[in-house]
């Protein structure tokens, strides 16, 4: 059986940090940040979500109830920041989060269920974020988008998430006159994609490499190339439903172009399962894609096969785990309902 990466990252809390992969890889989050406890799940106040994303400091943000955490708002997540959902059951609902012009994020092991309003994502990344790492989420049935990574947000991991139940997936790049998005890069792992309509993802101007992801059952395609975008799709599983399209190749207009283009695919060892048709565009497109080794040394990739699909149906999306103990406890202090350890690191 295929074993997923990083497993180990599970053994205490903050060895999560720096163990994503890929474009994303140097996420540390609140690495070196206190703990801060989520004891409330009001959408605002002492000891909510909302009260410790705000800090400005660095802080490990750890969950002391399960719930849902209905939010009126978009919830903003700043710099240095790790919201860390392992040990409880929490879904976010009613809006979802915001990473504005911000850095060294991690997300894991939360659900998004129901965002309800007008451009309302589960979780947005932009403008110019960088070294964000979303892990282990379930992420359903939102008004727009699952995950938008737009305006020059780049370094970005997304790994072992669990999509269902949506139309638009996961957006990168947002318009085709935002030329500066040639700069995003993002990775796309070890993730379940299940009877999602569309945008698995669909790319404008980016450079994106998909491994090791399990896609069936989409609506209209599972991957799209838009306006000089660049993807590498490597040893994932596609299995079509009643549309066999996989790949789409749209063609935009950008900004500073004279002619409409389109992105390029490069299949390479993926599995095509139920007559899925690639589709594949052939000639010097296909070569322009990008090559993952001038950017990052390794990564964990598995042969497609009938056991990785097994794996990923079981081992995506929010995961029923203890959380990982804390090392070397020095002090504690109470503000409220909200507590505040300090660890030497």
């Amino acid at each position: 059986m295929p074993t997923l990466p990083y497993a180990h990252a599970d053994d205490s809390l903050r060895a999560l940090a720096g163990q994503a992969e890929g474009f994303g890889r140097h996420a540390i989050g609140g690495l070196h940040g206190r703990l801060y406890h989520v004891t409330s799940l009001e959408d605002d106040g002492c000891g909510s979500l909302r009260e410790g994303c705000r800090r400005k400091e660095p802080l490990w943000i750890v969950f002391e109830v399960s719930g849902t955490l209905h939010l009126s708002s978009f919830l903003m997540v700043s710099s240095y920041k790790t919201v860390d959902g392992r040990g409880q059951k929490v879904k976010v609902t009613g809006n979802g989060l915001q990473l504005r012009a911000c850095e060294h994020v991690i997300i894991c092991n939360l659900e998004f269920e129901g965002g309800r309003g007008d451009d309302v994502d589960a979780i947005q990344i932009k403008p110019k974020s960088r070294h964000i790492w979303i892990d282990r989420c379930s992420l359903r049935d939102y008004s727009d988008g699952l995950i938008d990574i737009t305006c020059e947000s780049t370094d970005i991991t997304v790994s072992r998430c669990y999509f269902s139940k949506h139309n638009k997936t996961i957006l990168i790049g947002g318009c085709s006159s935002n030329v500066a998005d040639r700069c995003i890069r993002a990775t796309i792992h070890h993730c379940f994609f299940d009877g999602t309509c569309q945008r698995h993802p669909r790319v404008r101007f980016g450079k994106v490499h998909l491994y090791n992801n399990y896609t069936r059952n989409w609506g209209i395609y599972a991957v799209c190339a838009s306006v000089d975008s660049q993807i590498l799709s490597q040893c994932n599983i596609y299995e079509a439903g009643e549309r066999k399209m996989v790949f789409m190749y749209l063609t935009e207009k950008a900004a500073d172009r004279e002619e409409e283009t389109c992105g390029c695919i490069r299949s390479e060892g993926d599995l095509f399962l139920n007559d899925a048709n690639p589709c594949l565009l052939s000639g010097d497109g296909v070569d322009q894609a990008f090559k993952v080794h001038e950017h990052h040394a390794a990564w964990t990739v598995e042969p497609a096969s009938d056991s990785l699909r097994e794996v990923l149906q079981v081992c995506t999306g929010w995961q029923s785990i203890p959380r990982p103990q804390e090392r070397l406890p020095v002090v504690g202090f109470r503000c409220d309902h909200n507590i505040f350890d300090h660890y030497l690191l």
